[in-house]
């Protein structure tokens, strides 16, 4: 059965109220993952479907990848629609080739993807990039127990996010190592065990592409001195998200990227279903500099995120029908885009959490994204939910440009 793409008045009405919150709304329960659970949206011209359409019963949190469902899934010889390595690279001027040795990205994500390296292979082969495998000791795959070979449930949309999530890294470094760490379900206790396991198999920077409403101030699991975690803003608009509102988290919104004739070759805008948000748990960190929002604002920087304007992804473990050389969006691109962007800079031992981002605002480091909205806020900070100049809710301080602010 194939997803349908049209949302009903109660769904649009859900959505809509969900978006104006203040914590991003109730998670909505699943039945697991069916195609009747999937929450089907229109951006524009481009019909997408969620990989991860709800919080699943007894979960806490779900993965934020969109797939483009008007390009369908193509062959590995086949030649991709989206954005690829040379256009991310460009886009936010980033020194790929010659930086990355050394660094290790994690990637943390529920579930099992049992095609995982094999499709990362097309990916790297399809645009030149180096191989990266377990054999040549590039890649390595584990459980949240660090233990290869014995991997939790297998599931397809969590799979796309993986795909995704491997793709991104390879794109912005080539040249650095990869580990993915499965959870055995997507709860809070299972996912942040493996964000302790990816730090204790050497990740300098460990990449979350999830979320889910806010429950606490702190969370001892995403909080690594010497280590940069970096998590997705979400994708329903206005609604601090956790994790990525902990104040030890880099938060990553997301943009609409776009060619454009200026000296950059690219513009950007907010992408409308951005994750941003006033936290109603975490403490205000000493670096955030912004007036209104008292508590932790996020988020702090941005990716390319917009379906419509998407990226390239190879996912061979079918679900739904969909399959091969697919287009992805998503706040889920956005997170490690910028994870592998801290592997480029190489300064992860240094760093305190977002602060040299904020220490960064409004320099040439950052390409500032002063257009564009994601919902309603208080009168007290329209800045959250809309671009502007220098800081702002839906897309930080802006994007790389250069790894100066990371």
């Amino acid at each position: 059965m194939r997803p349908t793409f049209m949302r009903s008045a109660a769904l649009l009405t859900v959505a809509i109220l969900a978006g104006c919150s203040g914590n991003g709304g109730s998670p909505v329960p699943s039945s697991g993952g069916l195609a009747s659970d999937f929450v089907a949206r229109s951006q524009a011209s481009a019909p997408v479907f969620e990989s991860c359409p709800s919080v699943a019963r007894g979960e806490d949190v779900r993965c934020f990848a969109q797939v483009r469902s008007d390009i369908r899934g193509l062959g590995p010889n086949s030649t991709p629609a989206g954005y690829g390595p040379a256009q991310l690279q460009s886009a936010y001027a980033l020194p790929s080739s010659t930086n990355g040795a050394g660094q290790t990205v994690a990637i943390v994500d529920a579930y099992d993807d049992p095609n995982a390296e094999a499709d990362l292979g097309v990916y790297r082969a399809q645009y030149g990039l180096p191989a990266c495998t377990t054999a040549n000791g590039c890649f390595k795959k584990v459980n949240q127990s660090g233990v290869q070979g014995s991997y939790p449930a297998k599931n397809g949309g969590w799979a796309e996010e993986e795909s995704l999530d491997l793709d991104m890294v390879s794109a912005n470094c080539p040249n650095c190592h990869i580990i993915l760490v499965e959870a055995n379900s997507a709860t809070n206790a299972n996912l942040g065990a493996s964000v302790n396991e990816a730090i204790s198999l050497g990740a300098n920077v460990v990449s979350n592409s999830y979320g889910g409403s806010e429950s606490g101030a702190t969370n001892s699991n995403y909080n690594h001195p010497g280590h940069i975690i970096t998590a997705s803003a979400g994708d329903s608009g206005t609604g601090a998200e956790q994790p990525c509102s902990y104040s030890t988290v880099v938060c990553v919104g997301g943009t609409t990227l776009n060619t454009a004739s200026n000296s950059r070759g690219w513009s950007e805008t907010a992408w409308a279903d951005s994750g941003s948000g006033c936290s109603a748990y975490v403490t205000k960190p000493s670096w955030q500099t912004d007036k209104g929002c008292t508590n932790r604002s996020e988020a702090d920087t941005s990716a390319v995120a917009n379906p419509n304007t998407g990226v390239a992804v190879y996912d061979s473990y079918a679900y739904e029908g969909y399959e091969g050389w697919l287009v992805f969006g998503g706040t889920s691109v956005a997170s490690p885009l910028i994870a592998s962007v801290y592997a480029l800079a190489g300064n992860a031992a240094s760093e305190n959490y977002a602060q040299s981002i904020w220490a960064a605002g409004g320099t040439s480091s950052l390409n500032d994204v002063t257009s564009g909205s994601n919902g309603k806020c208080s009168k007290n900070y329209q800045y959250i939910c809309n671009a502007g100049v220098g800081y702002d809710g839906p897309t930080g301080w802006g994007t790389p440009n250069g790894v100066g602010a990371f």
